[in-house]
């Protein structure tokens, strides 16, 4: 029964969010209180790029000289003076990791899907050879 019951208020919420005052008021909540949790606005972009909803510049894959290796990394933003703010995820937590500013010829940018890119991360770097491959 308990299971019925949440089923059904998912589909309703569903429901409601399809109409134009549900759509108000999901994004007037997202806007005053879930963006307020740390974390949410991260969370809510990732999820977005891995279901195929967002497909602008930013979370862009890339590999990026740190030191001596390249580490699989995303491109941020770009900024004015060339350099690229780019996020590189721990593994095999990619919700955490370092952001680092680094010159453009630092970043390499590789042409694969945002979704490979983040399961090489959680698969504890299976997979590398492929980005590398598709490094432009």
């Amino acid at each position: 029964v308990s299971i019925g019951i949440v089923v059904g208020v998912c589909f309703l919420a569903g429901v409601i969010v399809r109409t134009d005052f549900g759509r108000m008021a999901k994004n007037s909540i997202e806007h005053n209180l879930l963006e307020r949790i740390p974390g949410y606005a991260m969370l809510r972009d990732l999820t977005d790029r891995l279901t195929g909803r967002e497909q602008d510049e930013s979370w862009a894959p890339a590999l990026v000289d740190i030191e001596d290796a390249l580490v699989p990394a995303f491109v941020i933003e770009e900024l004015e003076d060339g350099a690229c703010t780019v996020f590189v995820p721990s593994v095999p937590t990619p919700a955490a990791g370092a952001i680092y500013i680094l010159p453009r010829e630092r970043v390499h940018l590789i042409d694969v899907p945002f979704a490979q890119a983040l399961r090489v991360v959680t698969k504890w770097g299976v997979g590398a050879g492929d980005l590398r491959a598709h490094m432009k």
